[in-house]
């Protein structure tokens, strides 16, 4: 470890850190729209592609979309093994496999194809149908390829219990996907599409020895398989209390929350699901809600020369905001006409209207941002973190605007938080864990609990007011204090912090030492050091950090993987940080980082990786941002100069 006394010498050519610096700042700088915002592809799986088509060839919309580009899309993901893959480098999913299958096929292309003969190999071998997710079931079933038998019972009554329970208990994107789906399935539609396909090849054991039900745990959570077994005779029986008050309770709902543009809670399950849900209800395709619906699917769409395939979600606040920060963090002026832009853009879009959080949340006014253009129901406590900060950092024109903007945001923050003293994402005490054992729960993301990262952000946003005199928009010493407490217990025993948005460990311990460093420095000083020692073993070779998304299967794996752009960056911010707090810098393994991200920088200013680096359900769903390469890295970078320059 170095002083910061002991930091002027450097091994890195100056030259070449300033040439980087310069690059990445214009690449970055080109890359803004007129209207001033920042925005990249979000890239995930192919199963949102492949359910697109299913929408579509039940609507009978199909024709009037570029599907065809869909084929090439899925040939091109599909892998040598035979199957598609959950994230890059994941050696094939199964439930992902047997949806793009089950595309190709509503796309005309016949199981006698080569690209299907070796996907139907890879899906049997794994289990076929039968051992895949209730949500690949789910959208078979609806086209008579699974047996509606086989998937749990939601009885639209829920939508009637008092206080809203259970639908708020779930997480936002729990709910706005599972509300439609009281309507689904309880109406078991089977719609006949063109060409008519059945996929009797992909169960295993063969369709007639299929066993269309759901799977005992052998623990206390076979009482919701019991419940379903009630809740499916009262169906059979035609017992089901209120059955159309809830769905005419459900029906409202989804049609409340469609934003004017068609969206719905900014996620494409969600659209999905909403528009199958109005399928199910009669609604005739050329229905106001249904083509404003058909219209916001398509605006998820990414369309090139040769294929067709869709975003789980646009970014364009938190691509913004992110990339915001990167260029003041390199130098660039505070009030840079750029910056100025961005700034307004993503003041213009602060949401000034309640939405689901305030079902739970009593207490909290407007404020908030959220992640897409437009999701007024569901703004988030990270975007609205990473904003401010960005705010806060650019020196605006109407400056009393502005700084009215963020003391807004965080005083709806500051009601935001959770009984455990952290965070979470969308929602105030979301944590009823008890959801994620309910059958119809298997991808374990039903609720929203506060969390080790989203909390860093909030302490990081007061800790950098702060820095900036702005002490009189802040949170209450007290919730600080148990914001701290909660990050100090949920150190890992290795020294790092569990990362629930970003993969994984490095991205959680990054953030901690961020924020730590900035409010905490003499009450957290050992948890620094731990952090920052846990970084330095996770180094590699080559001088990266890279982190695989099996950590979150294996926590053996933690910090283990090859090196990316974008986790080298998450290391090196993350040690910087902790260093700015002790007075003591891992300054060789910085360098080494350094070096990596400015040897591995291409001409033109930018960064490459393949490896998905975001998380929307750990285990189970994984993102490619297109920008988190491109802007971590030059947060880094610069960072390392003005230590070099202090």
């Amino acid at each position: 470890m170095q002083t910061q006394d002991q930091v002027s010498q450097s091994n890195i050519s100056l030259e070449k850190l300033h040439q980087a610096i310069d690059r990445s700042q214009n690449y970055l700088l080109s890359l803004q729209t007129a209207e001033g915002y920042w925005w990249a592809a979000l890239e995930s799986n192919v199963t949102m592609a492949s359910e697109t088509v299913l929408l579509h060839k039940i609507w009978g919309t199909d024709a009037t979309r570029p599907l065809h580009k869909v084929e090439n899309y899925l040939r091109q993901q599909q892998r040598d093994h035979g199957g598609w893959e959950l994230f890059y480098g994941d050696r094939g999913e199964l439930s992902t496999s047997v949806e793009a299958y089950m595309a190709l096929r509503l796309l005309g292309v016949p199981a006698s194809d080569p690209a299907l003969q070796r996907a139907r190999k890879f899906i049997c071998d794994r289990g076929g149908i039968s051992k895949t997710r209730i949500f690949t079931k789910f959208h078979l079933a609806l086209i008579g390829c699974y047996d509606w038998s086989g998937l749990p019972s939601l009885p639209p009554w829920l939508m009637l219990l008092p206080d809203s329970f259970p639908i708020y208990e779930m997480s936002s994107w729990a709910r706005g996907s599972t509300v439609p789906l009281l309507i689904v399935f309880n109406q078991k539609p089977l719609y006949a599409v063109n060409p008519a396909i059945n996929l009797d090849e992909l169960y295993a054991e063969g369709r007639n020895h299929a066993k269309f039900e759901l799977p005992s745990k052998g623990d206390w959570s076979d009482v919701f398989l019991w419940l379903d077994q009630a809740f499916k005779l009262g169906e059979t029986l035609n017992l089901v209390p209120f059955r159309q008050e809830g769905i005419a309770a459900a029906e409202k709902w989804v049609l409340e929350r469609q934003e004017p543009t068609g969206d719905w809670g900014g996620i494409i399950p969600a659209m999905l699901n909403s528009l199958l849900a109005l399928k199910a209800l009669g609604y005739d395709a050329n229905d106001p809600a249904v083509v404003r619906g058909m219209q916001s699917v398509d605006r998820f769409a990414i369309e090139t020369e040769d294929c067709y395939w869709m975003q789980p979600c646009v970014s364009p606040v938190w691509d913004t905001a992110l990339v915001i920060r990167a260029l003041v963090d390199s130098g660039i002026a505070p009030n840079h006409p750029a910056l100025v832009k961005g700034a307004q853009w993503l003041l213009d879009h602060q949401i000034l209207e309640y939405g689901d959080w305030a079902v739970k949340n009593k207490a909290g006014k407007p404020g908030a941002w959220a992640f897409e253009f437009i999701n007024r129901f569901y703004p988030d406590v990270d975007d609205s973190a990473v904003v401010v900060m960005a705010l806060n950092a650019v020196q605006m024109p109407n400056e009393p605007s502005k700084q009215q903007a963020i003391a807004r945001c965080v005083n709806w923050i500051a009601t935001m938080q959770c009984h455990g003293g952290g965070w979470a994402a969308f929602d105030l005490n979301n944590d009823a864990d008890w959801l994620n054992q309910v059958p119809y729960g298997d991808l374990k993301a039903m609720i929203d609990p506060n969390t080790a990262d989203v909390t860093a952000r909030v302490l990081e946003m007061v800790g950098r007011l702060d820095s900036t005199s702005q002490r009189s928009v802040s949170l209450p010493q007290t919730a600080i204090d148990r914001a701290i407490a909660y990050l100090q217990q949920e150190q890992e025993p290795e020294g790092g912090w569990f990362g629930r948005w970003g993969v994984n460990y490095i991205y959680g311990t990054s953030g901690v030492l961020s924020a730590l460093s900035l409010l905490a420095t003499n009450r957290c000083q050992q948890e620094i050091d731990r952090g920052a020692n846990w970084l330095v073993t996770c180094q590699n070779q080559d001088g990266g950090w890279g982190e695989t998304c099996f950590s979150y299967n294996d926590r053996s794996l933690m910090g283990q993987g090859d090196s990316t752009a974008s986790q080298t960056a998450w290391a090196l911010t993350g040690l910087l940080a902790a260093g700015d707090a002790t007075g003591a810098y891992a300054m060789a393994e910085i360098e080494r980082g350094v070096q990596y991200l400015l040897d591995t920088q291409r001409s033109n200013g930018t960064w490459d990786e393949d490896y998905f680096t975001g998380t929307g359900f750990p285990g189970h769903f994984y993102l490619k941002y297109h920008l988190y390469l491109q802007h971590f890295p030059l947060t880094a970078i610069s960072r390392y100069r003005v230590l070099l320059n202090s």
